[in-house]
């Protein structure tokens, strides 16, 4: 099987957590690097090693019912019935029906079948890293919003072009809400791309990316148009009760765009001047306190932007069903609901005010928006009925 970017072969991984050695465990980064005109997965993975590989997920990654509980998401009678969720990702997985199955089986989740797109036709090859982004985005949209329809817009390859057919053969599918986990370093003429996540009734999230402090912002993440979504450590009981205080985690993306001028939803709020500011939220990323994922057979601890893409899309579906008709604002509605800066309402969200992913001041996560967290964490309870 072939090395992704990052160099990691995944047939050695999968050999690898059936390895006997100790309670260590190591992060992984899945998605490589950065290249032009080609995106990649904001993944990380957290690599146990047991005597035998077992048949259920590493006992340290979080259960959907624990997500649920820690924001709020439970408290909800909504479970996005009547709305469309896009999944857009690259080479797509070719056991994404089983993986979904079987991850739905294992925490008690309502069965549901995906609708599968290949707007260039199927890719010629298969790609892991690839494989694991599309199970981990499928399975926790499904976790935050069950009743949802699935819709996995799968690109050739991917190059932004690719992608972007993807983005619009899912929006002609009748998607509602487009997750996007999946990055490139923003460019010259960004902007003309914009029209693609111009569409009214319809909401894009992007995941902001798991290099940590950067010079450069990642795209389409930093599009005024698009939610961009960060990372948390969050630490949680087995019942889904925080531990401790959620706090920025170390790789999560974020920053100011050389490219795109400030958008009028952030005037105020963002208190370094320039350009975009990214990211808009955040949700838990760090692989240390991940989400359990089943694809391609294994059981896996994933963390990364990637994590929360998928449920921020799903928390605006909720949002949709429970409002009765689709979000049309895009970012703007979120800082709307955040009140006034420099104070966030504590009501729609869990400021974030620990933890960093530099060494620059700007690099902390800090009393009021920040380019690491955002405005913070959702608190779906209030949120979802309210955005």
């Amino acid at each position: 099987m072939k090395n992704n970017k990052s160099g990691m072969n995944w047939a050695t991984l999968g050999l690898a957590m059936t390895l006997a050695g100790t309670a260590s465990a190591e992060s992984e980064r899945v998605g490589g690097g950065l290249r032009p005109g080609i995106a990649r997965p904001p993944l990380h993975l957290k690599v146990e090693r047991h005597a035998k590989s077992p048949p259920k997920p590493p006992a340290t990654a979080y259960s959907p019912g624990q997500i649920r509980h820690a924001y709020g998401v439970d408290l909800l009678n909504v479970t996005g019935s009547g709305q469309k969720i896009a999944i857009v990702d690259a080479y797509g997985d070719g056991s994404i029906q089983n993986d979904l199955n079987t991850f739905s089986q294992y925490y008690g989740l309502a069965a549901a079948t995906v609708q599968i797109l290949y707007p260039q036709g199927k890719p010629r090859g298969s790609n892991s890293g690839w494989a694991l982004e599309t199970a981990l985005d499928v399975e926790w949209a499904h976790a935050l919003a069950p009743k949802a329809t699935i819709i996995v817009s799968v690109a050739k390859s991917a190059s932004i072009n690719d992608l972007l057919g993807a983005v619009d053969a899912a929006v002609a599918a009748g998607a509602n809400v487009v997750s996007m986990s999946w990055g490139a370093s923003e460019f010259a003429g960004q902007s003309a791309y914009d029209s693609h996540f111009n569409k009214p009734g319809i909401t894009f999230v992007a995941s902001a990316g798991d290099s940590g402090e950067s010079t450069a912002v990642e795209w389409p993440a930093v599009s005024p148009l698009v939610i961009g979504v960060g990372g948390t450590s969050l630490h949680l009981d087995a019942s889904g009760n925080r531990t401790s205080a959620e706090t920025a985690w170390s790789s999560s993306g974020g920053g100011i765009s050389t490219i795109n001028p400030i958008p009028s939803y952030q005037t105020g709020w963002q208190a370094w001047g320039g350009g975009r500011g990214v990211p808009d939220v955040s949700l838990v990323g760090d692989p240390n306190t991940g989400v359990a994922v089943f694809a391609t057979g294994t059981w896996y601890q994933v963390g990364g932007t990637s994590v929360g893409a998928p449920q921020w899309a799903a928390i605006v579906a909720l949002s949709n069903q429970a409002y009765g008709s689709p979000l049309t604002t895009g970012p703007a509605a979120l800082y709307s609901l955040a009140g006034s800066a420099p104070n966030i309402n504590s009501v729609y969200f869990l400021d974030i005010s620990g933890g960093n992913n530099g060494a620059d001041p700007d690099d902390y996560a800090v009393t009021g928006y920040d380019l690491v967290t955002g405005l913070g964490s959702p608190m779906a309870a209030a949120l979802v009925p309210s955005l």
